[in-house]
């Protein structure tokens, strides 16, 4: 999540290409044109998936126009093929329309046991009602361990394929007990679902969900499950420019962000940012006690449960942001004048629920876009950067250590989630988070993609099938401005993060202009959300590659607690009171909402709303409802089915350019992929870059750090669960009988990692701005 001091969808809808890019030979975009009606009711139902700009002409669109294929989606559930046939009842599962799955469950600190317990309670007894309503599918373990576990053994034991090599290995864990204990591996809407802890719960999944999974942990890597009947199965090829993102971000869950989880940043008002909160939790508790506070937001802010929702919800990605400090933190990284300045995150302990979350994703069918959201030195300055104030990542003083540093924990990742357990789970990796270009510079940031590009794809190999995409965030500069970016580059995503909320403006124009769901609803803002950002995403489509919308909201004005940070104050033109508790929302108001989810859907055609979830603040009340897609569930300001959204800029007669489906073959890892246009190479090749913003010394005198440190690895490890459950929610869980891999993908990329050079004094490499140039380089002792 952002905050900008202009709007970057002002910029042109369409930006000539750079002097080194020719373009396509044929414009995959039409003109503008009038677009057609509005959908009917009918039509609704199960409309057709297509881009949202919709032209009546016959001769517009083409053959990769992303349409509903029943015979490639519907032809039969995502298990069968997955080597699981004899394991499924005839006809399992059906499929059919439907929505969102149940209400959220309420995140409290402090208050979790009791709002835990009755969770489990309202859990266990609709399952139980569950066991007499529908048949489950029940195998017991000798048939998985003879049928389920041969397969996936067969397909990861040959590690990966070219060029980057594949050593991916590791212990297999132990062997199951004798005992023939029946469990459920897979399941549709109506089926009883076993967590980790044995407890259970009904699935519902009205789309034609199918969840997938081993209740004993031998084989934590099956892949056969999807979240609709629309979606690919994780097993089954995801195709750019016909199958659409529907996807939600996990925010606030592995980052502290104070509008996110309020009541933490409440009980510590002086804290404004995680770096801030961590520190003063600590000195009031101790480390013990603040690890354990940490560790029990990182187990119960989102759960299992949250995942079968968005599953039911029709969503099919989701976009979790992780932190450096899920690898490490250093204790050292400089000193502020007077005394040895020390990271105060909570080192490694989240990453264990990472991979629990992963594993989750697997198990309900829905893709990850994981996003490394923090940088060292922060990347702009925002509190969700790890600590507001100064941009020391690429900028300033400490600016080319930092990011020595970034590109040491982006290889660190990219080796474990290229491994063969991981590589479609986790199509796409988020590099940096919202780099502040204004600050940084734009030719700076791409020398830094460049180097980033050209090290990631020396793991993975090039071409489709060889790692996840790389995504990129758009730098506050609008998509506009990317148009021709490193041609011949081997995908690359444009990411961007379209809101209103951030303009700094009142925006204060009524929403709630009608009751009824449609045209009338929403004022003037589901208009402005197809005009702003739809035609220019188009474009990017075009001339950039790949292009989606990685946050957006339903807050078009920046109402909400902390939203603008802690203690400041809102832009908006109004009272925000009646946007920070949606228990005052008539009908009206959620008609408005709803329209303008809509509309933004539709414009951005691949997207990943901000937020999941918004946790309480101490009164028990979400207190920024605007940004949390879990209760507009629950309240009805957000769709039940995000297909709906189809048509909507069309029938507000929304002008702009239609992108038909077709990328370059090189922009998503076909032919011409990893061969980047020489004029952009002579033009970004160099590292570090020739110049450094905010700095007055060269580049060459600059503090650097020399990769002489062991290299920390990623490796699969989850938290130990606690089996409370009893009966037939009772299973025995065991080690992993499968490869986990080792964290490395690649062996030759376990070189040593980066560290200070012994006997250099280093600036505070997060308060470096205000530092003497340097006049002289530090060779050490």
């Amino acid at each position: 999540m952002m905050r900008e001091d202009h709007d970057p969808f002002s910029t042109p809808v369409s930006h000539p290409m750079t002097p080194y890019s020719d373009g396509p030979s044929t414009p995959p975009f039409q003109t503008p044109a009038l677009y057609g009606p509005p959908l009917s009711q009918q039509q609704q139902q199960y409309p057709p998936l297509q881009p949202p700009f919709v032209s009546l002409a016959p001769s517009y669109g083409s053959s990769r126009d992303s349409q509903d294929d029943p015979a490639r989606h519907h032809a039969s559930p995502s298990p069968l093929a997955s080597g699981m046939v004899g394991l499924l009842p005839a006809g399992a599962p059906a499929m059919g329309g439907g929505g969102y799955g149940g209400k959220p469950g309420t995140y409290h600190p402090g208050v979790r046991s009791r709002a835990a317990a009755r969770k489990k309670h309202r859990l266990i007894g609709a399952g139980a009602v569950a066991v007499l309503a529908v048949i489950v599918l029940v195998v017991v373990i000798p048939v998985y361990f003879a049928v389920i576990k041969k397969h996936q053994d067969a397909k990861h034991s040959s590690g990966s394929g070219s060029g980057g090599g594949g050593d991916s290995g590791g212990s297999s864990g132990s062997s199951p007990g004798k005992g023939n204990v029946a469990v459920t591996v897979t399941g549709g809407d109506g089926s009883t679902v076993v967590m980790d802890d044995g407890s259970t719960f009904v699935y519902s999944n009205s789309f034609g969900g199918v969840w997938m999974a081993d209740p004993t942990g031998a084989n934590p890597f099956l892949s056969g499950a999807k979240p609709n009947a629309w979606t690919p199965a994780i097993n089954e090829t995801w195709t750019w420019g016909k199958d659409k993102i529907y996807g939600v971000n996990l925010g606030g869950w592995f980052i502290l962000e104070p509008f996110i989880t309020p009541a933490l940043f409440q009980a510590y008002p002086a804290a404004s940012d995680e770096w801030t909160l961590s520190a003063l939790w600590r000195a009031a508790v101790g480390d013990q006690a603040f690890s354990a506070a940490m560790e029990d937001h990182y187990a119960n802010f989102i759960t299992e449960a949250d995942f079968a929702q968005i599953a039911g919800a029709g969503l099919n990605w989701v976009r979790i942001p992780i932190p450096f400090w899920a690898i490490g933190v250093w204790s050292d990284i400089g000193t502020d004048g007077t005394h040895q300045v020390a990271e105060p995150f909570l080192e490694t302990v989240c990453w264990k629920y990472i991979v629990r979350a992963l594993g989750w994703a697997r198990k309900y069918g829905i893709r990850v876009n994981l996003d490394l959201h923090t940088a060292p030195g922060s990347q702009n300055g925002y509190n969700h950067s790890g600590k507001g104030g100064q941009v020391n990542f690429l900028n300033g003083p400490m600016g080319v250590a930092n990011a020595e540093r970034m590109l040491d924990y982006i290889r660190i990742i990219v080796e474990f989630i290229s491994q063969p357990e991981w590589a479609d789970l986790i199509p796409m990796f988020g590099i940096v988070n919202e780099a502040l270009l204004s600050t940084i510079g734009k030719s700076q940031i791409t020398s830094f993609y460049l180097q980033a590009h050209n090290m990631i794809r020396g793991i993975t190999g090039i071409g489709e099938g060889h790692g996840p995409y790389i995504s990129i965030h758009d730098g506050f500069i609008g998509v506009s401005n990317w148009g021709g970016f490193l041609p011949g580059s081997d995908r690359i995503i444009m990411d961007t993060h379209p809101y209103f909320a951030f303009d700094q403006q009142p925006n204060d124009s009524p929403i709630a202009t009608s009751d009824q769901v449609g045209v009338l609803a929403g004022g003037i803002w589901p208009k402005q959300a197809c005009s702003a950002w739809g035609p220019g995403i188009n474009t990017s489509h075009v001339e950039f590659g790949v292009t989606v919308a990685g946050e957006f909201s339903n807050g078009y004005n920046d109402c909400g607690l902390f939203l603008t940070g802690v203690n400041n104050t809102a832009h908006y033109g109004g009272d925000c009171a009646l946007w920070e508790d949606s228990q005052n929302w008539n009908a009206s108001v959620k008609a408005g909402l709803h329209e303008y989810a809509l509309a933004s859907m539709d414009a951005m055609q691949n997207w990943f709303f901000w937020t999941w979830k918004i946790g309480n603040a101490t009164d028990g009340v979400v207190r920024a409802p605007l940004w949390s897609y879990q209760l507009g569930l629950e309240g009805g300001w957000m769709p039940t089915d995000p297909r709906t959204s189809i048509g909507t800029c069309a029938s507000l007669n929304v002008v702009g350019p239609v992108f038909n489906g077709t990328y370059s073959a090189w922009q998503t890892g076909g032919l011409g992929a990893g061969t980047i246009d020489p004029t952009a190479i002579a033009s970004f090749g160099q590292w570090p870059p020739a110049t450094i913003s905010h700095v007055a010394a060269p580049v060459t005198l600059l503090p650097t750090y020399t990769a002489t440190a062991t290299v920390r690895s990623l490796t699969f490890v989850t938290p130990t669960p606690t089996s409370t459950a009893t009966g037939t929610g009772a299973v025995t869980r065991v080690a992993p009988t499968v490869s986990i891999g080792s964290g490395w993908f690649n062996s030759a990329g376990s070189s040593a990692g980066v560290t200070a050079v012994a006997g250099c004094v280093y600036y505070d490499a997060w308060s470096a701005l205000n530092s003497p140039a340097p006049t002289a380089v530090c060779t050490g002792a």
